[in-house]
């Protein structure tokens, strides 16, 4: 069992291609895009819950 893991982590471990490194960096940008939107929404009804 552990050398079918370590045969597994090892597959991972390829260089990515530009395509992988493209899709990542889409997600993190989707990522940064729900937080602000988060960080948006907090900010007003934190605005709106003091009046």
């Amino acid at each position: 069992m552990t050398t079918s893991f370590l045969s597994l982590t090892s597959c991972r471990e390829k260089k990515e291609t530009t395509g992988d490194k493209i899709e990542e960096a889409v997600e993190d940008t989707g990522d940064a895009i729900e937080e602000g939107a988060e960080e948006v929404e907090d900010e007003i009804d934190d605005a709106t819950d003091d009046n």
